[in-house]
């Protein structure tokens, strides 16, 4: 239990201390601005309330299937209609704007998330939609979870674990999607040796604090 609640932290340290960082470091280069930790937006309409509650109804009673874009335009036609709502959201893990000035709002998924999990991230993603178009009604904007690396390799992750929920074509990018997205092609490949030279650098650190787990 002990070795796995270390392994459980982390999974959590490298999403904030590493994979953000690297994230951001990346996708600078490609990128107009990148930047973490950020707010997507501090009100929502009660219109838009009410337009993700049918969404997440809908997709949870599967009476229809994920289809980002639509989910998008949905909640613009209302981003600004009703009463505006204060909201104190999670923070965006990684903005980005391309130098089209698309905008892109990334959540970094570290652990190995379960169906019920990709339920409250789509909400989640569904509110920072509301929440960026409240303030920017006309601007081109995307949601995206990303996990940073494939745990069951070399095995295709296994997406079947959302499918229902999450727009698989548009709204996941796992492993080399991800850093490949951000950095190019070839930039995951890059990563891996640079993570894997790091790792046998390490080696005999890494080998004596796991060692104190062993019986």
């Amino acid at each position: 239990m002990a070795l796995f609640s270390f392994i459980q932290s982390l999974n959590t340290t490298f999403g904030t201390s590493i994979f953000e960082p690297v994230a951001k470091t990346i996708a600078s280069a490609n990128f107009k601005s990148a930047s973490s930790q950020q707010v997507a937006g501090t009100r929502i309409s009660s219109e838009a309330f009410d337009v993700i509650e049918q969404i997440m109804r809908g997709l949870t009673t599967a009476t229809i299937k994920p289809n980002k874009q639509s989910e998008i335009e949905s909640i613009r036609t209302v981003c600004q209609q009703g009463d505006m709502k204060a909201v104190k959201l999670t923070k965006v893990d990684i903005k980005l704007i391309s130098k089209k000035d698309e905008i892109f709002l990334i959540d970094i998924k570290t652990a190995k998330p379960n169906a019920g999990g990709f339920k409250e991230f789509k909400r989640t993603l569904l509110q920072w939609v509301a929440a960026y178009l409240s303030e920017n009604p006309n601007a081109i904007v995307q949601c995206l979870i990303a996990i940073p690396y494939n745990p069951y390799e070399p095995k295709p992750y296994e997406r079947w674990t959302m499918q229902g929920m999450i727009d698989t074509t548009t709204e996941l990018k796992v492993a080399n999607e991800f850093w490949d997205f951000l950095g190019g092609v070839g930039t995951y490949e890059q990563l891996l040796d640079i993570f894997e030279r790091v790792g046998i650098e390490l080696r005999p650190e890494i080998d004596a604090y796991f060692g104190k787990y062993h019986a």
